[in-house]
């Protein structure tokens, strides 16, 4: 046979055969209904990740169980397909990333997703939010005060480990996102109703929405990977995370008013809505309801993107299905130029 281009396996079509590099970003251990062992693996690039088999009886399965670990990188040769079970590699050789691979272009800082914005420039553009239209001072002190001391997890943070915005600086995209639109809801609302009483809070969305996944600094420590959930994240979750965050904040702020500091709680655990989502309760105020659809609507939009940005299979106007939202996206009838 001879030897296949080397190629990326982001832009790999299904059935393709070629050498590609790839990150080891999991290895989970399994075992068959007849109790033989094997591992799943989860090879990645920056744009795409795959999972491979590894049986008890393959030539590498005894370097697997022994020496591989995630954040290795191999050189692999393979297909590619995707099936009912997602996106998979057929493997044929497999070995890890030598020296002599750089001269082939081997370079480690391609495989690691990140946010198109400059991570820095998002993180002030979130405190000037705040300053801006945070005009309860405690209320503006504590949301700024909680940024600035996670300030250096915040410029790493992916937003998730997967689904949506899962990659460095993610966590920033998505909540500078979130806040822009809330701002604009906060605003529309407040006009459309000003006889609401009591009146539509503006500090209390506004600081719901740029602290409403705070948690995920305890809950996610960055990697090589993107994040991996630490024992705290695992068994407490970011929601109830989030809350202590802002209680211990509220502690070294003076004068912040109670009644405000329990709606700003109720923002953060009502904000996924359903106990299915992971909150304990579903919005019980107009503020809360505003930072929940704000949240949902910014992350549901990426997953879609994403899915549209995946390689379209040649004369099918759908995308895949094997994306979050689980649902092929129409694409259109006429194939782009």
């Amino acid at each position: 046979m001879s030897v296949p281009p080397l190629r990326k396996l982001g832009e790999l079509d299904p059935g393709d055969f070629a050498d590609f590099f790839a990150l080891l970003a999991a290895r989970d251990a399994g075992t068959t209904r007849d109790g033989k062992p094997y591992y799943r693996l989860a090879f990645r690039d920056a744009a795409r990740s795959a999972t491979a088999m590894i049986w008890h009886d393959s030539e590498w399965y005894a370097d697997c169980d022994s020496a591989w670990k995630p954040g290795d990188f191999f050189k692999i040769r393979g297909r590619y397909i995707e099936n009912k079970f997602g996106s998979q590699i057929e493997l044929e050789q497999l070995r890890g990333v030598t020296g002599d691979d750089a001269k082939a272009g081997f370079d480690p800082g391609e495989f690691f997703a990140a946010s198109r914005f400059n991570p820095q420039q998002m993180f002030d553009e979130l405190v000037a939010l705040a300053e801006q239209h945070i005009l309860d001072v405690p209320l503006r002190t504590l949301a700024i005060g909680i940024l600035r001391t996670h300030r250096d997890v915040l410029l790493l943070l992916p937003g998730a480990t997967r689904n949506h915005h899962a990659f460095r600086g993610g966590f920033l995209e998505h909540v500078l996102s979130v806040t822009r639109t809330a701002v604009y809801l906060v605003d529309k609302y407040r006009e459309a109703y000003p006889q609401l009483d009591p009146p539509l809070s503006k500090n209390l969305v506004v600081a719901g929405a740029i602290l409403h996944d705070i948690g995920k600094v305890r809950e996610l420590d960055p990697d090589h990977t993107g994040a991996h959930y630490t024992p705290e994240g695992r068994l407490v979750g970011h929601i109830l995370l989030g809350r202590d965050i802002v209680r211990d904040g509220a502690r070294e702020v003076e004068g912040i008013d109670p009644e405000m500091l329990l709606r700003l709680e109720h923002i953060i655990v009502a904000h996924q809505n359903l106990p299915e989502w992971g909150s304990p309760v579903s919005p019980h105020t107009p503020e809360a309801l505003l930072v929940h659809y704000a949240d949902d609507i910014d992350a549901k939009f990426e997953m879609m993107v994403g899915a549209l940005g995946e390689k379209p299979l040649a004369g099918d106007p759908f995308s895949s299905k094997n994306n979050p939202l689980r649902r092929r996206i129409f694409r259109g009838l006429t194939p782009p130029e």
